[in-house]
């Protein structure tokens, strides 16, 4: 039937039924409306875990829809949400937590007193002999359990053994003695034992069907959910946090080889413009003295070329010059006369 309905609505909307009055103030769900629960949608609902149980949180407040869930999962913003509604379900986890191992710390200091249990007075003669009837009686029930369960009546074997437990109780009432009942209570306690998974009490050495119906139980298997997944959410979250220093790491030693190299590169272009600079500075200076030593060979040269070529004459004929210009009237020598002899 709810199959057929969710089909009917998928085909047709949630409001094939509803009249045109009620489809005006009708709205369609969506499911990242608020009134739609995260935890659902993401993994499972707390809520959801312990109906019926000692740890029962109540119905859910918010919308549990299978169609949304499917509608959520193949969303394109699927990927996107999941990140925010894993870490409100984890955050509501811890607290169911933190309340259920504070119970099993109450618990294990509970079975941690120790308690001075009186050694019995002796047993009266009366109830001795009740005591041995009751051990007869007993033993015979359990060759017949045997008996029994080896030719596979168990439901037979299994009547017996409820007769064995009765009578054990009877021998056990037998033998204890009238005493303070929070002194009994305690050391009834001390033969229980303390499932640090769901903080329920069991006891201790208990048969094994009764151990794995609790531990198929309801209350054990939701608890068992919600640790499991507050683990695997933190073992996510620290890998991612490792993950993102790992990263950062990288990124700064990529960076510190990324400056090395710049230096490295600045170095080598100075050191060149330096070795450029001496080059260019050497060969300034080699060009400067080769153009005074090619002065001084031009000199040398027209000077020897001068001596060959009678400059030494030259010189004479030039202090001759000089000495005839000296006695010429326009430097100032001596003048004849213009006047005649007669």
């Amino acid at each position: 039937m709810d199959a057929q309905r969710a089909l009917l609505d998928e085909l047709m909307g949630s409001a094939r039924n509803l009249t045109e009055e009620e489809r005006r103030g009708h709205k369609e769900i969506s499911w990242d409306d608020k009134e739609v629960c995260g935890f659902y949608m993401v993994k499972f609902c707390p809520h959801d875990l312990f109906v019926n149980t000692r740890s029962d949180l109540g119905p859910c407040p918010k919308i549990h829809d299978p169609k949304l869930k499917e509608s959520f999962e193949s969303s394109p913003r699927h990927d996107s949400y999941v990140p925010r509604f894993e870490a409100e379900l984890a955050h509501f986890c811890e607290k169911l937590v933190m309340d259920l191992d504070r119970r099993v710390r109450r618990g294990r200091e509970r079975l941690a007193q120790e308690v001075e249990v009186p050694p019995p007075p002796p047993i009266p003669a009366e109830k001795s002999e009740q005591l041995s009837v009751l051990e007869e009686k007993i033993k015979n029930l359990l060759e017949s359990v045997e008996a029994l369960g080896e030719a596979g009546k168990v439901d037979e074997a299994e009547a017996l053994m409820r007769k064995v437990d009765l009578l054990n109780i009877e021998k056990t009432a037998l033998t204890l003695q009238p005493q303070n009942e929070k002194v009994l209570m305690l050391a009834q306690e001390k033969k229980m034992a303390l499932c640090e998974t769901c903080g329920s009490f069991l006891i201790a050495n208990d048969a094994l069907e009764r151990t794995q119906s609790h531990v198929t139980g309801k209350q054990h298997i939701g608890y068992g959910l919600v640790r499991d997944f507050l683990s695997e959410y933190k073992e996510a979250k620290e890998k991612a946090r490792e993950e993102e220093r790992l990263a950062r790491e990288k990124e700064a030693e990529e960076r510190r080889k990324q400056r090395e190299k710049e230096i490295e590169g600045k170095h080598r272009s100075g050191s060149a413009d330096r070795d450029k600079n001496r080059y260019n500075d050497r060969s300034s200076r080699d060009r400067n003295r080769g153009s005074r030593d090619s002065g001084r060979t031009s000199d040398r040269r027209a000077h020897n070329n001068s001596y060959r070529n009678g400059g030494g004459g030259d010189r004479r004929g030039d202090r001759y010059r000089d000495r005839s210009r000296s006695h010429s009237p326009r430097h100032g020598g001596r003048r004849r006369s213009s006047r005649s002899p007669y």
